[in-house]
């Protein structure tokens, strides 16, 4: 029988409850092997983006890209050795991905309150949740009970992660393929309205798009300097022009006004099938951010690695 996972978000005025069936996997997983878990990474998710509030943004990023190859099954947080080949240095992730170390800290706290029980996709799983939460956004009751991969994939992180460039389409049919849909695919885009970007990734967007507001380019250009000059690939700026370091609509309002980032941000309102909700989000965040959480959930749920399969790995970065 199916597992019914109830999903409370907290939102200021009111408080939405949905559901979803879930046969693997439950939020009351370590109830009784491990019931300080959530307090634990929550506690220190704080501490790191008191120290750093980019650092929010960075964890939500670890588990999208961990979730999107093969899985969320922490492979993406498994390091390279002279006989294994892991995720980190795939083009989508190296010198990109960040936030490992608050990843092996939180680790390493929950290990000394209960050894060897705790996943560290799990850990990943809370992380995310506890970095939005704490910078303003919604929560949700996160399924748990993964297993840690013993593999991992450079192979399929460089083909399962949409671009940057990646046009509506394209993002529509990467994330059906994940098994969400379209509605899915804005809602969690919204993940942008926190963190920032390398000058890398959009400096084909600001340079040569025309669907794209002609300040705000000037703008980025100034820290961006173009393809011919060699500099500034590892300049950052904002994802969310309105309000970069809080978790709400933001984003979605900046899209009105042409002002999304990266080419696959605007992509979201650009004349094509997601305009519509792209504007419900820009003007209500209580949908935006009921739909997100929903979609976290959802993404949470791809292909976890449960019973037998995989193991609890002691250490995150390497296979026991």
């Amino acid at each position: 029988m199916a597992f019914i996972i109830c999903l409370f978000i907290k939102i200021t005025l009111f408080s939405v409850f949905t559901c979803s069936a879930n046969a693997q996997l439950s939020p009351f997983y370590y109830s009784r092997t491990c019931p300080n878990l959530q307090f634990i990474v929550t506690n220190t998710m704080r501490q790191a983006i008191s120290k750093e509030p980019r650092m929010g943004a960075s964890i939500l990023r670890l588990l999208f890209h961990d979730c999107f190859v093969n899985g969320c099954d922490a492979s993406v947080l498994l390091d390279d050795t002279t006989t294994f080949t892991g995720e980190k240095n795939a083009f989508p992730n190296i010198n990109s991905l960040r936030g490992f170390e608050v990843i092996d800290t939180i680790k390493s706290n929950v290990e000394a309150s209960c050894s060897g029980i705790v996943s560290c996709a799990d850990i990943l799983a809370l992380a995310a949740r506890s970095a939005v939460f704490l910078l303003g956004g919604p929560s949700w009751l996160v399924p748990l009970g993964r297993r840690d991969a013993t593999t991992a994939s450079q192979s399929a992180a460089n083909t399962n992660l949409p671009p940057p460039t990646a046009n509506l389409s394209t993002l529509i049919s990467m994330f059906a393929t994940q098994g969400l849909n379209a509605r899915d695919m804005t809602a969690l885009s919204g993940a942008h309205t926190i963190g920032q970007a390398r000058c890398t990734t959009f400096r084909d967007h600001i340079y040569n798009d025309t669907n794209i507001n002609t300040t705000f380019a000037t703008t980025r250009k100034a820290t961006c300097p173009g393809p011919s000059s060699g500099t500034g690939d590892d300049n950052l700026a904002p994802l969310d022009v309105v309000t970069a370091n809080r978790f709400d609509n933001g984003y979605f309002q900046g899209l009105l006004t042409r002002r999304g980032l990266l080419h696959s941000d605007q992509e979201l309102f650009n004349g094509g099938s997601q305009d519509g909700l792209t504007r419900v989000y820009s003007f209500s965040y209580v949908a935006f951010a009921n739909d997100f959480a929903n979609a976290m959930v959802k993404m949470g749920n791809i292909s976890p690695l449960t019973g037998l399969n995989g193991e609890i790995r002691k250490n995150c970065r390497v296979v026991n």
